[in-house]
């Protein structure tokens, strides 16, 4: 299992300086990849591109582009340029995101989000290996039959032919999918006492399209606290669990809350949901579960830590990306550093 590390999306609690530390230090501490993340704020190519030309090894993944903010092609374009600004380290990760962002804020229909992950990831591929792009399909058609478009090729040589594709998958469905048609799954509140149902959903596509699984890469964003007492440090994580689980869509459609569901906290994720939606987000938070939270999360001392990561790597898990929820780059590169020390304690490092 190797080591990744997810910077998510800049708030107002965060700071460029900071991301830049903690993606060095990873880089000295022989981390995998760095990830960057987008949802209606920062976006996470721009991140990616000024870490490429401040880094030298390390790998830089989106985690994600979002399928509704850009047109295949130009996620081809901003993918195949980072890949060659940075010697060939890009990996993309894509997801639809959800009907609130799609909709709200970039102005796409959020129907049938699996039909067009597939349309957008073949249209993306054609692009990367420099193929002509022409495609027909129910929600991509190109060129435009009716107008003064030509079927075109990516303009320059980028590195490599093929870039890797990480899906953001949370249902059984787009588990799938990703397993059919992806080099990876990016996962998000993944417990290892969960995960033999996802790994099977994932199995079925690497089936379906003839892939053995051996190779795909299973890539949990995981929060990290590091600190003697586990429930003080779950306090720091609970307010990220309330939105996700709470306020990330509405009572009809929320991923987040369905997947709680699936893990068996269906009325904890009720109760969760109802609070935030009510804007009593302080009461949503304290509602999670502390069980749910440790179970996604890496809470406590080095050598708890340490057994906390043979249960993912014995889950499933090839890259563990860690999320610090810290407050400054000192606490954050300290955090790194111990968690790169709990990796070698647990002996389940590549």
């Amino acid at each position: 299992m190797k080591l990744g590390l997810n910077l998510g999306y800049q708030t107002a609690w965060s700071s460029p300086a900071t991301d830049l530390a903690m993606a060095q230090e990873a880089e000295r501490l022989g981390y995998s990849v760095v990830w960057a993340a987008e949802a209606y704020g920062s976006d996470s190519p721009s991140t990616l591109a000024w870490l490429a030309g401040q880094t030298e090894t390390i790998d830089l993944g989106a985690a994600v582009m979002q399928i509704p903010a850009r047109t295949p092609a130009a996620t081809a374009m901003t993918a195949t340029t980072i890949d060659a600004l940075s010697g060939g380290r890009f990996r993309l990760g894509l997801g639809v995101s959800g009907p609130q962002v799609s909709e709200g804020w970039h102005g796409v229909r959020f129907g049938k989000p699996l039909a067009r992950t597939r349309e957008y990831v073949d249209i993306v591929k054609l692009a990367v290996g420099r193929k002509p792009v022409e495609y027909a399909g129910e929600h991509y058609t190109l060129p435009l039959p009716d107008g003064p478009g030509k079927t075109l090729r990516l303009g320059f040589h980028p590195p490599r032919d093929h870039i890797p594709i990480y899906l953001a998958a949370v249902g059984p469905k787009n588990l799938e999918l990703a397993g059919e048609i992806a080099d990876g799954w990016l996962a998000v509140f993944y417990s290892p006492e969960f995960a033999a149902e996802q790994h099977a959903s994932v199995k079925t596509g690497r089936d379906k399209a003839g892939l053995p699984t051996a190779g795909f890469d299973v890539v949990p964003s995981v929060p990290v606290v590091v600190g003697d007492d586990v429930a003080a440090a779950a306090e720091l994580v609970r307010w990220y669990a309330a939105l996700y689980v709470g306020g990330m869509g509405s009572r009809k459609q929320n991923f987040y809350n369905d997947l709680a569901i699936r893990m068996g906290y269906a009325d904890a994720a009720k109760t969760v949901q109802d609070l935030y939606l009510d804007k009593r987000q302080r009461d949503a938070a304290a509602a999670v579960p502390l069980e749910f939270i440790d179970r996604t999360s890496l809470l406590g001392p080095k050598e708890r830590i340490a057994d906390r990561m043979k249960a993912y790597a014995e889950s499933g898990v090839t890259t563990l990306s860690v999320n610090p929820f810290v407050a400054d780059a000192e606490s954050g590169v300290r955090t790194l550093r111990t968690v790169a020390q709990a990796l070698d304690k647990a002996g389940v490092g590549e």
